[in-house]
């Protein structure tokens, strides 16, 4: 808190009679040169407090970003790697610092998480305020063979959950497929499940996230599935084909 002028307490007046006048010239030059002395010190601490709060005004402006939330099951989450910096989320990450853009990225990814388990916990998520909500969700619906129906109704609500607590979040829908032996008609359909969700809700659309590492055994961990550290930087491009524009914008 900045002090106002405070002057020093007075001196004794009087040392002896004979020095009574004396005295008092001492005393006044004192309270003068004191007052000034004092006076300035109180401007320059009242400058430097303005200073030193427009600089942590500054400092908060600065360090306030935008979210960027990552949605998602075990490929998100970054299953089986070493560390989980090496997931697409955090590479997104680099790749916003690296243009110097005001946004992070939050991995939310759960690994076995499923379209149901998604939505119970999407409102506990939402806590806070997100800029870009990125979907990943579904492919554990459809390795265990869990009705389309339910695996399209369960990404509508959150999807619906989303837009509810804001109109201003971005959401982007990662799709999805599945190996063929799940059957044709499944397959089929559970791909096409992602297209028609992100046509009707108008939303931005990675048609499949995996592309260009599904499928490809030296992208893939030993169960083929889950994506290695060099799997992951091809993801975190993929994705960034849709979000880089985005944050870019913004």
């Amino acid at each position: 808190m900045v002090q106002h002028n405070q002057f020093p307490a007075k001196l004794p007046t009087s040392f002896g009679d004979t020095f009574l006048k004396f005295c008092y010239i001492i005393l006044a030059v004192l309270l003068f040169s004191c007052g000034n002395g004092n006076s300035k010190q109180t401007t320059e601490t009242t400058e430097n407090a303005d200073n030193s709060e427009n600089k942590e005004q500054t400092e908060t402006a600065s360090t306030t970003t935008k979210t960027i939330l990552c949605f998602g099951d075990s490929i998100t989450a970054g299953y089986g790697l070493d560390d989980t910096d090496d997931a697409y989320p955090a590479l997104l990450q680099e790749k916003i610092d690296a243009l110097g853009l005001n946004y992070t990225v939050i991995n939310s990814g759960l690994s076995g998480e499923t379209t149901a388990g998604g939505k119970s916990r999407i409102d506990w998520i939402l806590k806070q305020d997100i800029a870009i909500f990125l979907l990943e969700l579904g492919a554990n619906d459809g390795l265990r063979g869990v009705a389309l129906s339910e695996t399209r109704a369960n990404l509508q609500a959150i999807i619906d959950v989303v837009k509810q607590k804001s109109e201003d979040t971005k959401i982007i829908l990662a799709g999805m497929q599945l190996p063929p032996n799940m059957g044709q008609d499944y397959t089929t359909e559970f791909k096409d499940m992602y297209s028609e969700l992100a046509e009707k809700n108008d939303l931005e659309f990675i048609p499949f996230i995996l592309k260009d590492v599904g499928g490809i055994a030296e992208l893939n961990q030993n169960d083929g599935i889950h994506p290695t550290e060099k799997g992951h930087k091809i993801v975190a491009n993929t994705v960034w084909e849709v979000l880089g524009p985005l944050v870019r914008d913004n």
